[in-house]
């Protein structure tokens, strides 16, 4: 079955994270865990610690300033939940291409298409 809609646009994020799992400490046992996914990362990145605007973070992301402002949001529940929870959250996934100055230097699992 062939996925409806319109197919998810690249996301260019600029960096690696040096860090993609964190943990909790003080929880007995495995604590559940939570996706942060590449382009959630980038936003969060771009707007909460380099305190880029919206106009900025979709420029640099090359995505709408609407798309980032529903990316912000779903990334910051994302957090909240794993820091209300306590659980792990794993930085991975997405729809994403890491890139300097515009040259793809990293894909994700998926293909990029040709134009």
């Amino acid at each position: 079955m062939r996925p409806r809609g319109r197919p998810k646009k690249y996301r260019i994020v600029r960096h690696d994270p040096r860090i993609s799992q964190f943990s909790p400490r003080g929880k007995p046992g495995r604590p559940d865990e939570t996706n942060l996914t590449m382009d959630e990362y980038e936003a969060i990145r771009l707007m909460d610690f380099m305190a880029y605007s919206q106009k900025e973070a979709a420029k640099l992301m090359q995505v709408s300033q609407q798309t980032v402002s529903r990316i912000l949001k779903r990334a910051r529940k994302v957090i909240a939940d794993t820091i209300v929870n306590g659980k792990i959250i794993r930085i991975q996934g997405g729809s994403y291409v890491i890139t300097s100055q515009h040259k793809p230097a990293h894909k994700s699992n998926q293909d990029i298409p040709n134009t």
